[in-house]
């Protein structure tokens, strides 16, 4: 009732213009903190923080340069030493079903590289069968090559790394697992069914493997120095765990399109173990990066076997196509160093950024040895002058 009074006169308690003041203060402290773009108050959003910039003088530079280029240089030439005496022999035979005859030819120079020892020369040869699609190839090994051997396929303008391809498997697949037909992975198509069964291994990458046959070497002087390669423990030990048999029922599946001619009457128990055992396939479904790219064949690690000096023969039957996508396919076998095979370009990087600070270097000290006589006659011309000498003007000056 005298509250209602107190209205129509006017009349206010005394709290109330306080409550008012407070209410009408919080909403614009409200108002301004909703509508303000004010980072919040801290080092980080504020830029407070503690920082330090160098100061580049020439007694800095140029002694860090000297430093760069004393490190780098000493370590490409190692590098490039230690890789240069890597032997090689490389065969390119993509064209051997046309080129070669049924009788012994020279290969063509520029399908025929090697590297030996002291810079000895060999001398290749190859043939063709056509009713066997077997190139046989004879070269030269001039000098006993001692230490671990390698045998590489390599194959030039194939794409493993592209998007669809790279992803076309199914990884269960290879795990042992008998995925069901319709949780096969899609992105295996179109190698997820053929007649009317479920494909193992499903998709692009298992369907186009490399199948070239590539044989031991013969030696046609002495068949007690014939050299074996071994294929067991040519691929990651992480995935010669990781492939297990497959638990399809035969009935259930069918090989790959290209497989037809490996396994032309379906799958058997042994082939699901051999399959799964395969290191050959294990590297193969581990995709290249590039278009060009060696995958390893088979080695020769046993201590204290010797590739002795001789003509040797290998094998090689030609199964796997290349003009299709035109590429090559040469073989390649090599020893390796620490730093690998035969490749230069780490060595190459280091002389390249070694070289580099070496230049600019030089550059900086002859400039700063040139325009030091400039600087101080410019100081003593201005103290001639009668001009007043400025501290910040000569620091300036100094600085390169």
């Amino acid at each position: 009732m005298f509250d209602g009074f107190r209205k129509r006169l006017g009349w206010k308690r005394a709290n109330e213009d306080s409550d008012n003041e407070d209410d009408s203060s919080f909403r614009e402290r409200v108002a301004k903190k909703i509508h303000s773009r004010r980072p919040p108050n801290t080092a980080f959003r504020q830029q407070r923080l503690k920082s330090w910039q160098p100061v580049l003088t020439p007694k800095i530079v140029i002694p860090f340069l000297l430093l760069l280029a004393v490190i780098f240089i000493p370590i490409g030439i190692g590098i490039y030493v230690s890789v240069y005496k890597v032997e090689v022999v490389e065969i390119n035979y993509g064209d051997c079903d046309t080129l070669a005859t049924a009788d012994y030819q020279d290969i063509p120079k520029k399908k025929f590289k090697y590297h030996f020892k002291g810079s000895k020369s060999s001398h290749g040869q190859w043939k063709y069968d056509t009713d066997t699609k077997t190139c046989t190839i004879r070269f030269d090994v001039p000098t006993d090559i001692k230490g671990n051997t390698y045998l590489y396929y390599k194959l030039t303008n194939f794409y493993q790394n592209h998007r669809k391809y790279v992803e076309s498997y199914d990884w269960k697949q290879l795990r042992g697992e008998a995925v069901p037909w319709n949780d096969i992975s899609k992105k295996c198509e179109p190698m997820r069914y053929r007649d009317d069964k479920i494909i193992y291994p499903a998709g692009l990458v298992a369907n186009s493997m490399f199948n070239d046959t590539i044989s031991n070497l013969t030696n046609i002087e002495d068949s007690a120095n014939n050299y074996e390669f071994s294929y067991k423990g040519i691929a990651w030990k992480s995935d010669v765990k990781t492939y297990k048999p497959s638990q399809y029922n035969l009935t259930d599946i069918v090989p790959p399109i290209n497989w037809l001619e490996k396994y032309p009457n379906g799958y058997t128990e042994e082939d699901l173990v051999m399959i799964a055992s395969d290191e050959h396939f294990m590297n193969w479904m581990k995709t290249a990066a590039m278009p060009t790219f060696m995958k390893l064949y088979g080695k020769n690690n046993q201590k204290g076997n010797v590739l002795h000096s001789g003509t040797y023969e290998m094998e090689v039957v030609m199964n796997y196509p290349v003009s299709i996508f035109g590429g090559t396919k040469t073989i390649v076998i090599s020893t390796s160093t620490v730093f690998g095979g035969r490749h230069f370009s780490l060595s190459i990087c280091y002389l390249v950024a070694g070289g580099i600070s070496l230049f600019f270097m030089i550059i900086f000290l002859i400039k700063q040895l040139v325009t030091r006589n400039k600087r101080e006659h410019a100081f003593f011309d201005n103290l001639d002058d009668g001009a007043t000498f400025n501290t910040e003007t000569a620091a300036s000056r100094t600085i390169l």
